[in-house]
């Protein structure tokens, strides 16, 4: 793009252009990235460094026993990595009889976590400093503390007082009985000293070694099937990308489990309508996205599973050009519509961006699911383990039912723009269910309507809930919100920090005469920052 701002929303930040950025949630893993850059290291140092630190930083979102996604553009070609967890080998149908759904939190939540699997592979393949030198923030500040920043100690206060009773939440994040408030300082020795282990180790301490030795041992404990052996089989997938057109951009997103498809699907079916000929802010242009994503979820939520169990209806299935145009007929101008799953065969999270003056580009994600994930740590670690079980299905011969070694269906998705074969953006948008409607929302609002990246980011914006219920941010124009409800839509007016809010959108953008530009969400205490 031919860099213009034109700011049209109120925020307290500009677009920061360098030829080396970094752009995530908090500004002490940004530093820690943009640190590795200064080092000679490259944007996959930079990102590794980054998601590292915010493991430490920011635990509401993540730790040491998250999952994680990637995908990067290398200088030649684009790259897509999977280190989500499969499910313990107890974890048969059987396990959970009588329940109606997988508990969102303890034990019976844990799957196995990819996070750190997914550093080492990626370090090991791309990487130019070592383990060490790349984990050295982290340690530093998980030693030697940190001072806990606003938006985390709100989040931290309120996943305490629903995790507390977790097995090792308290002993971990509740030093002296209670949460951290923001100002204070907060140090993880046993956080330290894991990420001393993995930086050693190169990750094997984590899954073979003593921190899957205490993993293991302190499930054993609580009755859980997490087992050594669980641990050791883990390895990450480089299962590369699928992607949609909208006109000259290509999204990106990794293949199923995760729930990139939708945000595919719902721009094949925009590229069917008029929404080129609308503003970025008309009504109409809302409705139209949101009806395609209604659509798309519909599909989602009936077929998307672990890749390897969507024997039925598969990705291509679901983003075939043909099947999206007659999806794309459903959606009228005039009205809001409630959508089932469509027939495509007859028959909460950490978000960080990194990009470096080689060009080489990382769009990366990491999360524990859930605040604070289960809620469970083993105890002598500071390792806090996930809760993506849940997002497994218990409905008998549902492509997503539960079963053992099988991947769940993931919210967390990282994004990746290609432009006539070349990269033009990484970036993602954290937040639950809000991520795929994000993905199209800053997606069109940098590539149709042109939208600097911190201008798009500044935008309010809308989350589709279910049936014709629609959030929108209470930074929406009124007359905005009265047209879409006149349209038929349902709509619930939220702050940025309800439930799974609106996301933490993180954008680097190629920029036409070299560089980069980077936006950072003023809904979190990040920054984009280079140099």
């Amino acid at each position: 793009m031919t860099f213009r701002h034109d700011p049209l929303y109120a925020s307290r930040r500009s677009p920061v252009l360098a030829d080396n950025l970094v752009s995530t949630s908090h500004p002490l893993a940004a530093q820690a990235g943009l640190s590795m850059l200064a080092k000679g290291g490259n944007a996959v140092d930079a990102a590794i460094a980054t998601a590292a630190t915010l493991t430490v930083v920011e635990p509401t979102g993540n730790g040491l026993g998250s999952d994680a996604f990637c995908i990067l553009w290398d200088g030649k070609e684009l790259h897509g990595l999977n280190s989500s967890g499969a499910a313990p080998a107890g974890w048969t149908p059987e396990r959970f009889a009588g329940h109606d759904s997988i508990p969102f939190r303890g034990w019976e939540s844990v799957t196995v976590p990819g996070a750190v699997a997914a550093w080492a592979e990626l370090n090991a393949k791309f990487g130019t400093l070592d383990l060490p030198t790349v984990l050295a923030p982290a340690i530093g500040y998980a030693e030697n503390g940190f001072s806990v920043s606003p938006v985390i100690g709100a989040l931290w206060a309120k996943g305490a007082e629903a995790l507390s009773g977790q097995p090792g939440f308290a002993a971990n994040f509740m030093p002296g009985g209670r949460a951290p408030k923001a100002g204070e300082r907060y140090r993880n020795p046993d956080h330290a000293r894991s990420l001393q282990m993995i930086a050693e180790t190169k990750g094997k301490a984590f899954y073979e070694g003593p921190l899957a030795e205490k993993i293991a041992a302190f499930a054993r404990e609580h009755g859980a099937a997490l087992s050594e052996a669980d641990l050791a089989a883990h390895a990450p997938d480089w299962c590369g990308t699928i992607s949609t057109a909208f006109d000259d951009t290509e999204l990106h997103e990794i293949p199923p489990n995760g729930q990139g498809i939708a945000a595919l699907m719902a721009l094949g079916m925009l590229a069917q309508t008029g929404v080129r000929d609308l503003d970025p802010d008309d009504p109409v242009a809302l409705h139209l996205q949101i009806e395609a994503i209604k659509l798309a979820f519909a599909d989602m939520y009936a077929y998307v599973a672990d890749g390897r169990f969507m024997a039925d209806v598969t990705a291509a299935d679901l983003i075939d050009t043909g099947y999206l145009a007659e999806r794309a007929k459903l959606i009228s101008t005039d009205s809001a519509g409630a959508y089932g799953a469509g027939a495509p065969k007859n028959g909460g999270t950490v978000y960080l961006t990194t990009a470096d003056a080689s060009g080489m580009m990382v769009s990366f994600i990491q999360s524990n699911y859930a605040g604070f994930g289960s809620g469970v740590v083993v105890p002598d670690t500071g390792i806090s383990l996930q809760n993506r079980g849940a997002g497994f299905s218990l409905k008998p011969g549902h492509p997503n039912q539960v079963g053992p070694g099988k991947r769940p269906f993931h919210t967390i998705i990282p994004g990746f723009l290609m432009q006539n074969g070349a990269p033009k953006m990484s970036f993602g948008v954290m937040g639950g269910p809000m991520q795929a409607q994000g993905h199209v929302q800053m997606t069109l609002r940098t590539q149709l309507w042109g939208q600097d990246v911190q201008t798009a980011v500044d935008a309010p914006r809308w989350r589709f809930v279910v049936g014709t219920e629609v959030a929108c941010e209470s930074a929406m124009p009124e007359a905005t919100r009265d047209r879409l409800t006149a349209l038929g839509h349902t709509i619930t007016v939220e702050p940025p920090d309800s439930a799974f809010g609106f996301g933490g959108a993180q954008l680097i953008e190629r920029l036409d005469a070299g560089g980069y530009a980077a936006g950072s969400d003023p809904r979190k205490d990040g920054a984009a920052q280079g140099f």
